[in-house]
Formats: C-alpha cells, structure tokens, sequence
C-alpha cells in the first residue's frame, strides 16, 4: 500500500506537492471568492446606510451603547474565559492592526473611497467578533432563550406583513365565508372525530372543507353586506391564533396562564387594530402583526419561565431597544452628526419617484413577496409530488423503468435551460394561449415555478433517496400500505432535504429579471397590484430600472438600498426554512 512521503523518487513512494499545491490553491480560490464578496456587500451596505457621512462620534455611540451591551449578553452567556479572552484580544488588536494598516495604506498607496479606518474595523473585526460571540452565546441557555425570543419577535412581525401583503390580492371576503362556511365546520368536525374515536368524522372532514370553500365562492357574489375588515381578520386569523396559543399551554398544565397567553395578545391586537388608525398605520395590518408576535411571545415567555432556567435570556429585547434609544439620545443631546440612510421606513412604504430622495420600493416588494408565495405553493407541490411519484412507485426495470430513466434524463436538462427560454415559454403559454395576461402575478408565478421545479424535483428526488430501506421494509413488514409508508415514514425522513432544496430554487426565483422582462412585467409601477391578475413589478426590475437612471443618488443609494432590502427578505426566507428543517430533524 503507497503512503504520502515528501519524496518524490523511487517505487511506492508518492509526492505529496501536488496534493499541497492543489489544496492551497483552492483555499486561495474560495478565499478570493469570499473576500470579493465581502467588499461588495461593505460597500453596499455603506451607500444604503449613508455610512460614509457617519461621524466618528456616532459610530462609536453606538458602539458603546448598543453593541457593547450585546457582547456582554453574548460573553455571560457563554460562561467561557477562553472564548472572551479571545474576544476582547481581537476586538483590541484589531482595532490597532486596522487603524495601522488603514493609515498606511491611505499614506503610502492610495485613498480608498468611501470607507474610514472605523467603518475598516466595523467591518472586518467588530462584525465577525460579534457574529462569532453570537454563536456561541446562542449555546448556552441564557443565549438560547433571549435569541428564541428575538426569533419569536422578529419572526411574527415578518409574517404578519407577509399575511397583510398576501390579502392585498385576495379577496378578504371569500376568504371570510370560507373559513366560516368551509375550515370552521371541517376543523371541528375534525376534532370531535379525533376526541370519539370516530373514523368517519375524521375522514368526512375534507370533503365538509371543499363543500364549504365552493358554497363560499358561490355566496361571494350574492351576499351584500359584510363586516369590516378588521372584523374579519380579527374572526379568521387573531382568534384561531390565539386559540393555539391557548392550546399550547394548557397541554402544559396551567390553565390560568394558558388564558393569559391566548388572550391577553388578541385584546391587545384587537385594541391596536382599532387605534392604528389615528397613527397612520393600516388597521387590518396592525391586528395581524401584533397577534402574530404577541402570542407566540407569550407562550415562549411562559415556557422559559415554566423551565425556570436561563430567564436572564428574556431580557435581550429591552437589552437591545434600551441600547438603541440611549445611543439616539444622547447623538441627539450633544448634536452628533448622523448619517442620513437611504433605507428607512419610507423606502419601504413609498411608491417609486423620479426623485432619489423621494423614491420607494413598496409595490415592487408586494409584488415580489406575492410571487414568490405563489410560486413556493406551486414549486412545492408540483416538485414534490411528481419526485414522490418517480421514486416511490414508478418501477425500475422493464418499459416503464426506460420511461422512468428517460424522464429523469429530461428533468436534469430542463434544469440546464437558460432562464430566458422559460421567460419565451411563460409570454407563449400562459400570457397568450391561455389568456393570463402580460405582466401579471399569474403569468410570472407559473413562469418563474416552471423555472425552479426541476432543481425542486431533483432535490426532492435526492432526499428521497437518502432514506434508508430499511425504514420502508419495516413498515412494509408491519402491514402498511405504500401510501402509508410514504406518508407516516418517507416524507418524513426526506422533509429537512425537500425543504433546503425548495427554499435554494426560491432563492434562485426571487433574484431572477429576465423570465419577468420576456413575458411584460413592468420595470416600475407606482401602486400595489390589487388582484393577481393586475400589473406588477418586483424588486430585480425595479432595482434594474433605478441602475440605468443618470443621477448618481439612484445609482449608488436608492439601488444600494433595493439590494440590501432584497437580501434581507431571502435571508429571511433561508432562515425560516433552516428553522423548519431544524425542528423536522429534531422530530425525526
């Protein structure tokens, strides 16, 4: 048997230089890869933020009073001397190293546009620290708790915006006499079937369900009067919320905080929903977001403090808004000059402008958010559905197993297609022949689900295909029918890769422009599309549209800031589905 030898001569001897050299050039290959990366994202980050007119004086209050106290949070909660020795050694070091090199580059080379030697530190050493500490004070309990609840906090809110954005195209009163005539009745029939042990209520339930969807789409154009929207949102989505709330933690035992947590939320959303107005905030939107935090808040809350261990942790929200409003206050008290960002609140609530100062992404994220949930629907069932079928009961041999190979061969080459030939394909089948029209939520959702269900169908096919046999052979042995051990075993096992390999193809579906341009999506409109067969636009077109404008504000600004919203949303989307996929495993 060879083994490595630094020689390069004589029988059974092999040079390890070429394995050295291959190794080293490919760290220096990914390396270069992600520090090229890294500058972008720097230097995007500074045009939206306007961080380049940042003062010294603001950095570093708010430095001191908001990312001070999280590293202490962080540091506490990890209980590690190594790992703060470490941490304050950088954070030291670092500060002497950058300002040194900063300032002998600036001397001796060249300026570097736009970029400080505190912005440097900001950067490259304070940012990796505090990302590092982040994780490994989310280790220990305390971390563990106050990042579940920041998760909880920020979670809920992004999904109540996305319900509210969701029903700015639906219609709220079919879906209020659908789930009053169709998921109420099913549901409940749902549960009386599963307390009697009574088979037949359990499986009479989806059927109750579509009865009652139809009948719903049926009264839509005869009844004539209906509550308000507030009303309904409040009937359909706040008090089925907080009844899971409540579930939650009467399972636990307490039925006085499980009162507490179901209820408490949905008067404080219902009362916010009803005062929203007065500050200029949709009310529909106020009750969704606020119930939507509220009670998975307060059951985590209650968990936390039921365990009794690391409720320290709690106190990383009033940690983290305490430290935000000192440093606004005292910036504001001795008049430190601030930066003035292009992305604020009114980027993301105003229409777009012919003026940098005034211009918004608003419709462009409604559109893209209303795509994108169109298309994760579709893409999912559409993928998994059809890798299910190739897997699990299409044969391997014979006729039909040549079909089954010839189909797979075709699937991986549809995934090779530029993404412009679907674009053609989308303005050929679904704008013109089937009359869904140019520039539509419909047409781009089914265009741009065309263009990720083969990598979904590959991914799916791939975790299905990591599930051991053995897994199908025993349920097979205990009697179960193919359908229920692709049910209750496959699925199940395969659910963390099904969901990775989605949420990489949605990834790819929210960036993608030229699918969009070839079937007419518009490259800028100034309102929200209100039904899914109106106009839209989304954020790569109008990102695309602001790049070609002459004034250097649109340019570097307003783009910088349309790029820095779109990466938050997918890093969103990724974080959620790592969250799901987490949990799936932890259950398996």
């Amino acid at each position: 048997m060879a083994t490595d030898n630094a020689n390069a001569g004589g029988f059974g001897e092999v040079s390890r230089l070429r394995g050295v050299v291959f190794e080293y050039l490919s760290l220096g290959a990914s390396v270069a890869g992600l520090v090229a990366l890294g500058v972008l994202l720097v230097y995007v980050t500074i045009d939206a933020f306007d961080l380049a007119n940042a003062s010294p004086e603001w950095l570093l209050t708010y430095f001191l009073t908001l990312v001070v106290p999280f590293l202490a949070f962080c540091l506490y909660s990890a209980n590690d001397p190594t790992v703060t020795r470490r941490a304050l050694g950088a954070l030291g070091g670092g500060l002497v190293a950058v300002a040194a090199l900063f300032t002998a580059i600036e001397a001796f080379v060249a300026q570097i546009p736009r970029l400080s030697w505190q912005l440097a530190y900001l950067f490259v050493v304070a940012t990796p620290v505090t990302a590092y500490l982040a994780y490994v004070g989310s280790r220990g309990r305390v971390g563990a708790v106050g990042f579940g609840l920041m998760g909880r906090l920020v979670g809920g809110a992004a999904l109540g915006l996305a319900v509210g954005t969701l029903f700015l195209v639906f219609d709220p009163l079919v879906w209020f006499l659908a789930y009053t005539l169709g998921v109420v009745p099913a549901v409940a029939l749902y549960a009386y079937g599963a307390r009697r042990s009574a088979p037949r209520a359990v499986a009479a339930a989806i059927p109750v369900g579509l009865v009652g969807v139809v009948v719903a789409v049926v009264l839509r154009g005869v009844v004539t009067t209906y509550p308000s929207d507030l009303i309904i949102y409040a009937w359909t989505l706040a008090v089925p919320i907080a009844i899971a709330g409540w579930r939650v933690v009467a399972d636990r035992g307490s039925r006085a905080a499980a009162v507490a947590a179901g209820g408490v939320p949905l008067a404080v959303a219902v009362a916010g929903g009803f005062l929203a107005g007065g500050f200029g905030v949709p009310g529909p939107t106020a009750l969704i977001v606020l119930v939507t935090v509220g009670v998975p808040t307060a059951v985590y809350v209650h968990r936390a403090i039921d365990e009794g261990d690391g409720v320290v942790g709690l106190a990383l929200p009033v940690l983290l808004v305490g430290g935000a409003l000192v440093g606004a206050l005292v910036v504001e008290a001795w008049g430190v000059p601030a930066p003035d960002p292009w992305l604020d609140a009114g980027y993301v609530t105003e229409s777009p402008s012919s003026t940098a100062i005034e211009a918004g992404l608003y419709p462009a994220i409604v559109g893209s958010v209303i795509i994108i949930a169109l298309v994760a629907v579709l893409s999912f069932v559409l993928g998994v559905g059809t890798s299910v079928f190739l897997e699990e009961y299409m044969p391997e041999s014979g006729v039909l197993g040549s079909l089954t190979r010839l189909l797979q061969v075709n699937i991986a080459n549809l995934a090779a297609i530029p993404s412009v030939v679907y674009g053609l394909l989308g303005l050929g089948l679904f704008a013109n022949l089937l009359g869904f029209g140019l520039g539509t939520a419909v047409t781009a959702s089914l265009t741009l689900s065309l263009l990720i269900l083969p990598i979904t169908i590959i991914s799916a096919q791939e975790a299905i295909r990591s599930v051991p046999d053995d897994l199908r052979r025993g349920s097979d042995a205990m009697g179960a029918t193919r359908w229920q051990t692709t049910k209750n075993v496959v699925l199940p096992e395969a659910f963390p890769g099904i969901l990775t390999g989605t949420i990489l193809a949605l990834g790819r579906a929210i960036g993608e422009t030229a699918p969009l341009l070839m079937i007419g999506a518009a490259t800028t409109v100034f309102s929200a599309p209100d039904s899914l067969f109106s106009r839209f636009s989304a954020m790569p077109m109008q990102i695309y549209a602001w790049a070609n404008f002459p004034q250097a504000e649109f340019r570097y600004g307003v783009v910088a800031a349309g790029v820095i919203t779109l990466l938050i949303i997918l890093i969103g989307m990724n974080g959620t589905a790592i969250l799901l996929r987490n949990r799936a495993e932890r259950g398996n």
